[in-house]
């Protein structure tokens, strides 16, 4: 007890002193055994790790201390509390929920006590019922960013959460009988989110609540209907607890309830859905498990070798490997039923089947298994042994992706636990922990593979493979980097094809890092520098691109300094050139298995001595790189358009990252080397479309050394300048179009190459102040024309470098590494995150001064030629085209906005939010959040009648600044000159504005410019966010980070990386400071501007305006209530005067954009925008009828209703509560929230009337439109609808016009769904929104689940009309019995449950449904649809009629039932035309479905009425036309229902008989069909099927197709539903599961009745057969019965339940199939049977199972009489051993290869033939020791028959004898023939098992030679299979073939020589 007192007042005195701190504390207590972890300063710590990178540290600015940032934090969580708790979740939980995001964005950490509260209030907020969707998306958001690490909180010890809430919105969607209401659309969640929800939240659920999961579950699990199945395995998937157990409950260890989850997947066999769900569920176990010391671990982790097997099994399945002529083992009939369950299954794209995969495997393996035969290490190595052929480049395929996948997450699984482990962060067991061996094992197992893929064909796999390469490198370069260099070598030096060369080069990119720091390999570095230049080539872009990112990443790694220099022992690169020349040439010698040691093999010294002299070369390579470039940049192609993408753009933009690290790298001589090339090239070259290129190139010049290059540059690139001006006279006109005239390219060239080399390089530019300065203004006095941007954009730039800060340190190492001087030790150091030095800029007072002096003269320029050109005083007029007035207008404008942009970072927000001259804000005080709207915002003219949505955008929110190094004070003059500039220019702006809107509104050119320099102005504060300075630092960060990120490290990148981090976060914090801002006079002015334009005639100046006018938005505070009556009042206008550019503008604006958002909240404005966008849906012209279709769902969206009640648990809530008491707050909150809702309901209720008046009189487009946003409006739960709009629609709903008919139909089913949900809420809303539902009729009934024949009684009752209550479920029972399931009493009470509002509305709608209305509503039913696609049967009716009939029948409608009978009479008439039928098939189905509700005389007199017309039409109405109209009626009828309810029909179907003397066989095949659909839908409660199976077995031979069909697969339906479990609790069924075997009992055992079924069928067939004469033409009692029990077989085997059938396989099926395979008169039995027998193999056996059927294979080919069979039991027993590789045990697989080896020497070529593909497949895909031991023992039996047997040499007497050309062969020859045959062949397909192994294994080239030598001169097949097999090996090895061939002798050569190829020896 003392613990606990001692830990409550470490609470209480712990800093967040606050009232709840108790409650809370409490609420995450952990599990057992581990509250020591959870001190209370554990609680306020905030992370389990630390950060890698001290952020704070490095800004060269003092920031905020920890207390400010908590102190912040907290009065956010204030806010949020006080909106949560006052209902105002948005816009009010959302905003602070936005600013608690941002807060985190700046790497701020809450304590781990504020996270784990804010979590739980997410997760609450996330699913609370009621709330709006889009809130709740939000704040599911928000919880998952507060999760998105795992090692934030700890699963089970800081956080647990309930999985209830989850289950309960998931099950809306996918268990609706359950969630028991039908939910109108607004209060459905996304799905998606959902699913991603339980990602996030699974972790947290505790383990505790396993079985109340199961319990809650599995009863629901039944294949009856197997969309159930797939649901609940699919929510088992989501919600189940992976986490490991804590304590010894021994029943929450995965190994209690694994056995009953084996059970449950071999239920639904051969569905790729299972497969999946159940490897994601078990590899996520497999990762949790893993490190719990509680959960017991082995060879195969927490899995038995069963169980391992097993699932081995299914990933072989699942790669969709290609056997032989099998088919997939999967049937798409099974996983097409899984319905509703597709919508919770991982989105395969986010989760695929490879990473499953591969987290099952890796997670499962431990140093146990690497001794062990069995173990999952093992398992491994033989799957990637028997698929290895599927990598190489030549075999690709649909399984290429999946196999290159699961390499790589297999490898970056193993690095990420690896690097885990031995950092710490994974805390294990020690003997779980992976240890060298193992690790050695696993590299050495990818290894081949991936050296296959990275020459793949397909860019996907490539790009795994390369990555895959890196990973195992990192684990093991020794076993990696020496194969690598042998394969790159000889591809590097040109000597095999170009593609391999650009493998080479990506794979020498991944693994630079590697190399640069593996003693020996290293000293490769630079000769592969050398060989990777001659990639730079403008003829092969690509592999340019490769080259340089090759260059970039050593760049990186190393430094380019010559370390020969100042050495006595070692100078010159000759050492190096020769050590490198013998380790190719003994790399070339030992082939691809080369062994490299250098680690033991090479001396330190030694090694050190090769590097650096390997580093003499460098200055060479420089040189050479440089002319490479130099040369690519002459030849480059014009870039066709800015950022399309094209190969010179992607080399354009590589260029620059690849010169920064390179120059940053070199050594002071070799970078003056490098600086006084590209000076030269500069300044004697111009090549256009090589500008921005090069321009890069100086920049990382001068960024590299800004002192030296710009001294070097700038005066050359000015005096150019001036030269061009003077001399040349560029830039001295105007010109049209947007090409550079050739007289301007130089003047451009330099000008871009000055304004690249003065951005970003720091203060060194003051050294070249005035210079600079002065050809600034020379240049803006003298240039015109397309020059001038390029001039404005230098200003621009140098503006940038004089007032940002920002990091100017590309060093590759810290200032001291430098002084002591660099070694070899220095290669590919990893620099500390924490011990950086950074070199910033930060701009000094000289600086800010200059860019002011700069911002003024070139901006006072712009200002006074503006207002020159407007006023009319320039000396340019507006005459003639006036196209000069206008270029000088967009110059002055795109320069205005290139100088805001500027020294955008030296406005304040604050003072741009001031009117000018007001005075300067008191001290600045930064800590303070700034107040952000003064007194002066709320006393607008409008406040006084300001409602409630004005005030939000008002209202006073605090934001909060944190420093950012802001350069100016508030009382500094240059403050006030800078900002009074700002204010002078948007003045300007509005008058250029008004000037071009009056005079030149069709000068469309001066519009763009002017609208971006609006933009600039407005958000341009602060930071320059018009360029997206951060998404773009950012994205390149990122990129270029991706290189260097490994599994499990954080944070090892090279220094340059680690800097540019800073540098972002700089600017997040700039970024976080440019918040939305208060309106000023001015500000008010120019959106007003904006919003004029908007609506503009012109498209451009729209769009423009529109664009600038959606980004102000976001910076002005409560600009949006501003804009919208203008943009609202130009749409109105376009739509009164049909302007359609008006109508087009407003609709962009206030719909398409953020204005809808706010529309949509403010009820000032919707109701105009919702009648003006219903006016403009007849405007005549297709781009707004386009617009309007578009924009329908936005405008439904403003009708959606507010949130009336959201249901939140108080405690989680008031857990985030502050100190202080806020319940006035809250109260003032909730009154606003209230107010606002009454008023917006009462606005909707009268738009909504409006809207059905005009509904009614409008033309059908429009009144769809306005029909269709009434339903959004008018349909609320308290008071339903109001009389008009229930008038409109049930009218409406037999309108002539179809379109508007089915819209209404649907609103009037919606209306009813309505009333009847509100009804079983028992008319409370909140009911409805909890789920709470009552129905009168439910009664819960205890099951007597003790009673062993219980579940007999129950399914008896079925068999029998009579019931006291009908079940209508089908899940109760069928896997496990509850002690209660639900019912529903046989005569409901017919009370009234509807209250006064409902029954009002019921009661307006019953005087309209009239028999008129039925009648006219009948006659549409019965017309003929408009398309063949909608001649169905139609939900949609039957719904509607659904509705109505069952009002009809509680008599509250103006029509009686006899007005009914007549009118359904009348429709159906003689019943000749489809279309009465169908019109029928609906009444029938919605009246009895209706009359299931009634009360018992009603439904009696309802069925005696339908019942004699259904039973009519079924027995000889049916016709092909009509059959499926009645199957859909009978399903909506009889699906999900009890068969008694429908006695009478489900009695006649079961009673049919087929009647072998009718010859109607369509009569009775639809019958047949029909009692199909029946049983079908009722599954296992069907229990009338005993006469049936007898009548259909008993005429298995009827004579036609049709009957014969639908007889196959109603046997198979009733079979497969007479299967069930019934256990009779969860525990019981978990319990015999696992005492059974750790995979679970068998399911599908087939009861003795059935056996003995098949076995009679099957002795009648073998009867009939030697009754059928051979040859006979005509059908058969063989033929036919055949065919049915075929088609039965097919249904069977293709579901499933298939495994039903393996134990008649082997004696019962196989022969008889063979049999029908042979009778060549009938095709359609030959292929039935072929298709029934490629089945067999693909069902899925247990372990022992398939003995059998394995033996009777090998019984059938080797002593079956006709080789047909031989032959294709061949087919089986290759697909049989493939797909069991993991589960036959090694004496089955001896067995069929000796039987396979045995048919080799069969007397037919064809079995021969067969059998040696067989063979060779085999043994490709052994394990590697067993594939040995079969290749020694064939290889040696083949060569001994090949021996033994020769050929008898023609005797020399029997010369004449030749002549006459033939000779009989004897009986002795032949025999000898054959077995030379066989011993060819057999050699032959050991040959043919290694099509691409290179080089060959080393018994091939003996092979080969015996074939040559001994067989190849035979005559005949023998000779011609010899030579089949020597060119088919030659033919596969085109690519490797000069390696290949060293793996022969010069004697096999030889002895091949002339066989097939000419010897290169000779």
């Amino acid at each position: 007890m003392d613990r606990a007192e001692e830990r409550l007042s470490e609470l209480v005195s712990s800093s967040l002193d606050r009232r709840d701190g108790l409650v809370s504390s409490g609420a995450t207590s952990p599990g057992t055994g581990e509250s020591k972890e959870q001190s209370a300063d554990n609680m306020s710590a905030t992370r389990n790790r630390p950060r890698t990178y001290p952020y704070f540290r490095y800004l060269p600015y003092e920031v905020e201390d920890e207390a400010q940032r908590q102190r912040n934090l907290e009065e956010i969580i204030r806010h949020l509390y006080i909106a949560v708790e006052g209902g105002d979740f948005s816009p009010g939980a959302l905003h602070w929920t936005r600013e608690i995001r941002n807060w985190l964005g700046l790497k701020f950490d809450p304590t781990k006590e504020q996270r784990i509260r804010l979590v739980k209030l997410y997760y609450e907020l996330a699913l609370a019922p009621g709330l709006d969707v889009t809130a709740a998306e939000r704040f599911s958001g928000m919880f998952m960013v507060l999760t998105k690490r795992k090692h934030y909180l700890r699963s089970g010890v800081d956080l647990t959460l309930d999985w209830k809430p989850l289950f309960r919105e998931l099950k809306v969607f996918v268990l609706p009988s359950e969630a028991g209401m039908v939910h109108t659309a607004n209060i459905k969640r996304s799905i998606r989110t959902l699913t991603k929800l339980c990602t996030f939240a699974q972790l947290y659920f505790d383990p505790e609540v396993i079985p109340s999961m199961l319990e809650e579950l599995l009863p629901r699990f039944s294949t009856s209907f197997t969309e159930e199945a797939f649901v609940i395995v699919g929510l088992l998937n989501l919600l189940f607890p992976t986490a490991p157990p804590s304590g010894r409950n021994n029943k929450l260890l995965p190994q209690y309830y694994l056995p009953a989850f084996f059970h449950l997947w071999s239920l639904m066999n051969r569905s790729r859905v299972f497969d999946i769900t159940f490897l994601d569920l078990f590899s996520r176990l497999a990762r949790d498990s893993l490190t719990s010391s509680n959960v017991p671990f082995s060879d195969c982790g927490i899995y038995t070798q069963e169980q391992t097997s097993l699932i081995f099994t299914a990933i072989l399945r699942m790669l969709d490997i290609p056997v032989g002529q099998a088919t997939s083992p999967y049937s798409g009939s099974v996983d097409l039923s899984a319905g509703l369950a597709m919508l919770i299954e991982r989105d395969p794209k986010k989760h695929p089947t490879a990473h499953h995969i591969a987290r099952w495997i890796v997670m499962s393996l431990s140093p146990a298994s690497v001794n062990s035969p069995t173990s999952i290490m093992a398992k491994l190595e033989g799957l990637v042994q028997a698929v290895e052929t599927f990598f190489h480049p030549s075999n690709a395929g649909g399984w290429t992706k999946t196999l290159h996948q699961l390499v790589y997450y297999l490898a970056d699984f193993f690095v990420m636990r690896w690097n885990r482990e031995k950092s710490g962060e994974m805390e294990m067991p020690d003997e779980r922990k992976l240890n060298e061996p193992l690790k050695r094992r696993f590299v050495l197992c990818l290894r081949e593979v991936v050296f296959m893929g990275i020459y793949s064909k397909s860019g996907t796999a490539m790009n795994f493979s390369l990555s895959t390469l890196q990973s195992l490198a990192y684990l093991e370069p020794e076993l990696i980097l020496p194969g690598v260099l042998q394969r790159i070598y000889p591809s590097m030096q040109g000597l095999v094809e170009v593609h391999r060369t650009t493998s080479s080069l990506r794979a020498l990119q991944v693994l630079s890092r590697i190399m640069v720091r593996t003693k020996g390999f290293r000293c490769h570095v630079t000769t592969m520098l050398g060989l990777a230049l001659p990639g730079i080539d403008a003829n092969d872009l690509e592999k340019t691109l490769y080259t340089l990112s090759y260059i970039q990443s050593v760049c990186y790694s190393i430094p380019l300094h010559d370390l020969t220099e100042d050495r006595e022992d070692v100078s010159g690169s000759m050492l190096a050139s020769q050590w490198i020349s013998s380790e190719v040439e003994r790399m070339e010698h030992e082939g691809t298995n080369v062994d490299i040691d250098y680690q033991n093999g090479l001396d330190g010294k030694d090694e050190e001595l090769i590097l650096r002299s390997s580093t003499s070369t460098l200055a060479e390579f420089v040189s050479a790189f440089l002319g490479k470039v130099f040369t690519l940049l002459e030849n480059l192609p014009d870039a066709a358009r800015v950022r399309s993408g094209s190969p010179e753009e992607n080399v354009i933009n590589t260029l620059p990252a690849t010169f920064t690290p390179l120059l940053a790298a070199l050594s002071p001589e070799l970078y003056s080397m490098a600086l006084n090339k590209v000076a030269d090239f500069v300044s004697n070259h111009v090549i256009h479309q090589a500008r921005d290129a090069m321009a890069f190139i100086c920049s990382a010049l001068c960024k590299v050394n800004p002192k030296s290059a710009l001294k070097r540059l700038v005066p050359v690139l000015i005096q150019s300048i001036r030269t061009e001006i003077d001399e040349n006279g560029a830039a001295s006109t105007r010109n049209t179009g947007s090409d550079v005239l050739p007289r301007d390219r130089a003047l451009v060239w330099n000008i871009s190459m000055l304004s690249m080399c003065v951005v970003h390089v720091g203060d060194a530019v003051m050294e070249h102040k005035g210079a600079l300065f002065d050809i600034a203004n020379y240049m803006q006095q003298k240039c015109k024309g397309i020059p001038t941007v390029h001039v404005s954009n230098y200003v621009h730039h140098l503006l940038l470098n004089l007032t940002g800060t920002y990091t100017i340190d590309y060093r590759l190492y810290e200032k001291e590494v430098y002084a002591r001087g660099l070694s070899p030790d220095d290669w590919g150091m990893i620099p500390e995150p924490e011990s950086l030095e950074i070199a910033w800029h930060v701009p000094n007072r000289e600086e800010i001064e200059f860019a002011v002096e700069l911002f003024k003269s070139q901006g006072g320029n712009a200002v006074r030629q503006l207002t020159a050109l407007t006023d009319g005083t320039s000396h340019i007029k507006r005459i003639g085209t006036g196209k000069e007035w206008s270029d000088e207008v967009s110059r002055n404008l795109v320069l205005l906005r290139l100088l805001l942009s500027g020294v955008s970072v030296l406005f304040d927000a604050e003072a741009a939010s001031k009117a000018a001259g007001a005075s300067s804000i008191g001290s600045e005080d930064v800590d303070m959040p700034l107040a952000n709207g003064h007194a002066s915002e709320d006393q607008d003219a409008e406040s006084s009648s300001m409602p409630i949505e004005e005030a939000e955008e008002n209202e006073t929110k605090p934001t909060y600044k944190y420093p950012a190094g802001y350069g100016l004070t508030q009382t500094d003059p240059l403050y006030a000159e800078l900002h009074d500039l700002r204010h002078k220019a948007g003045e300007l702006l509005h008058t250029v504005h008004e000037f071009l809107v009056q005079k030149q509104q069709d000068d469309v050119a001066c519009f763009g410019p002017l609208y971006t320099a609006y933009r600039s102005w407005f958000i341009d504060v602060g930071i320059e966010r018009s360029a997206h300075v951060l998404d773009r630092v950012t994205r390149l960060l990122t990129a270029d980070i991706h290189p260097y990120k490994i599994s499990g490290l954080r944070k090892e990148y090279p220094r340059p990386l680690l800097l540019r981090r800073a540098n972002v976060y700089h600017l997040q914090r700039l970024r976080h400071n440019s918040y939305p801002r208060p309106k000023t006079e001015l500000t008010k002015t120019l959106l007003l501007d904006l919003a004029h334009s908007s609506a503009s005639s012109y498209t451009e100046v729209r769009r423009n305006a529109q664009s600038a006018g959606e980004a102000a938005l976001k910076a002005i505070i409560g600009a949006r209530p501003l804009v919208i009556p203008p943009l609202l009042e130009a749409l109105e206008e376009g739509v009164a005067q049909n302007d359609f550019a008006l109508i087009k503008g407003g609709m962009h604006a206030l719909i398409f954009g953020s204005l809808s958002r706010t529309i949509a909240r403010d009820w000032r404005y919707a109701p105009r925008v919702i009648k003006a966008y219903i006016s403009a849906t007849t405007a005549d012209k297709a781009s707004v009828q386009k617009l309007c279709s578009t924009a329908t769902l936005q405008v439904m969206d403003f009708g959606r209703p507010l949130e009336r009640m959201v249901v939140l648990d108080k405690n989680i809530v008031r857990a985030i509560s502050p100190s202080e008491n806020v319940d006035d707050k809250i109260e003032k909150v909730k009154a606003k929230v209230l107010k606002k809702r009454a008023k917006v309901e009462a606005q909707m209720m009268a738009l909504s009337d409006d809207l059905v008046d005009l509904a009614k009189i409008s033309h059908w487009k429009k009144a769809s439109r306005t029909a269709a946003i009434v339903m959004s409006l008018g349909l609320r739960f308290e008071s339903i609808a109001s009389a008009k709009m229930v008038d409109l629609m049930v009218r409406g709903a037999v309108e002539s016009h179809p379109g508007l008919r089915g819209l209404y139909g649907g609103a009037l089913v919606a209306l009813f769904s309505l009333i009847e949900t509100r009804a079983n809420a028992q008319h409370e809303y909140e009911n409805y929104i909890t789920d709470k539902t009552y129905n009168p009729a439910k009664i819960m009934v205890q099951t007597k689940q003790d009673d062993p024949n219980w579940t007999q009684e129950y399914l008896a009752n079925f068999a029998h009309p009579e019931a006291d209550y009908y079940i209508d479920h089908e899940y109760p029972g069928w896997l496990v019995w509850e002690k209660t399931m639900i019912a529903y009493k046989a005569d409901p009470p017919t009370d009234n449950k509807f209250d006064d509002v409902e029954q009002g509305t019921l009661n307006q709608i019953g005087k309209l449904l009239n028999r008129e209305w039925f009648s006219v509503l009948f006659d549409y039913f019965k017309q003929e649809p408009r398309d063949a696609g909608s001649d169905r049967f139609r939900l949609s009716n039957a719904m509607l009629l659904y509705y109505a009939f069952a009002l009809l029948l509680r008599g509250s409608t103006a029509a009686t039932f006899s007005d009914i009978k007549e009118e359904s009479a009348r429709i159906f008439g003689d019943g000749t035309d489809k279309h009465q039928h169908r019109a029928a098939a609906e009444i029938v189905a919605a009246l009895l479905s209706a009359a299931a509700d009634a009360s018992l005389e009603l439904r009696t007199e309802v069925w005696e009425y339908v019942f004699p017309m259904v039973q009519k039409v079924f027995a000889d109405g049916l016709t092909p036309e009509n059959s499926s109209y009645w199957i859909s009626s009978l399903h909506m009828i009889l699906h999900g229902k009890d068969p008694r309810r429908s006695w009478p029909i489900v009695d006649s179907l079961a009673s049919f008989r087929l009647d072998m003397s009718s010859n109607a066989a369509f009569k009775e095949s639809s019958k047949i069909q029909l009692l199909c659909q029946c049983v079908s839908d009722l599954g296992w409660h069907f229990q009338l099927e005993k006469p049936i199976l007898e009548d259909f077995l008993a005429h298995i031979d009827h004579p036609y197709k049709g009957v014969r069909e639908a007889m196959g697969g109603t046997l198979a339906m009733l079979y497969r539903t007479r299967y069930h479990e019934s256990y009779k609790d969860v525990d019981s069924f978990i319990d015999s599961q696992r005492k059974s075997s750790s995979i679970g009992e068998a399911p599908y055992q087939p009861t003795e009745e059935f056996s003995k079924t098949i076995h009679d069928i099957f002795d009648r067939l073998e009867q009939w057969r030697h009754a059928r004469e051979p040859g006979q033409q005509t059908p058969s009692s063989y033929t036919s019965g055949g065919k049915t029990v075929l088609l039965w077989l097919d249904s069977a085997l293709s579901s499933y339940a298939c495994t039903e059938l393996l134990r008649f396989f082997p004696k019962v099926f196989m022969e008889q199939l063979l049999h029908m395979m042979d009778i060549k008169e009938d095709q359609e039995l030959q292929g039935l049977a072929y298709h029934v027998f490629r089945h067999l193999p693909n069902i899925p056996h247990r372990v022992g199972e398939d003995t059998e059927l394995i033996e009777s294979l090998i019984r059938i080919g080797t002593k079956s009489s006709l080789w047909h069979q031989r032959l294709r039991v061949l087919i089986n027993m290759q697909v049989i051993y493939f797909r069991r590789l993991f589960l036959l045990p090694r004496q089955q697989q001896q067995k069929l290869f000796d039987c396979v080896a045995a048919m080799l020497e069969d007397t037919q070529l064809e079995v021969r033939l067969g059998a040696s593909s067989t063979i060779s497949g085999m043994i490709r895909c052994s394990p590697v020791e067993m594939r040995n031991s079969m290749i020694e023992d064939l290889n040696e039996k083949f060569t001994k028959m090949l021996v033994d047997s020769p050929l008898a040499k023609k005797s020399k007497s029997n010369v004449s004898g030749r002549s006459t050309g033939t000779s009989t062969p004897t009986a002795e020859h032949s025999k000898l023939v054959l077995s030379r045959h066989a011993a060819v062949l057999g050699l032959g397909a050991l040959v043919q098992a290694f099509p691409y192994s290179s080089p060959p294994p080393s018994w091939i080239p003996g092979v080969l030679t015996t074939l040559a030598n001994k067989a190849n001169n035979d005559p005949g097949m023998v000779g011609k299979s010899v030579k089949s097999i020597l060119s088919d090996f030659k033919k596969t090895r085109q690519d490797t073939w000069q390696t290949d061939l060293k793996a022969f002798t010069q004697e096999q050569a030889e002895d091949l020589d002339g066989v097939l190829w000419r010897s290169y020896f000779v």
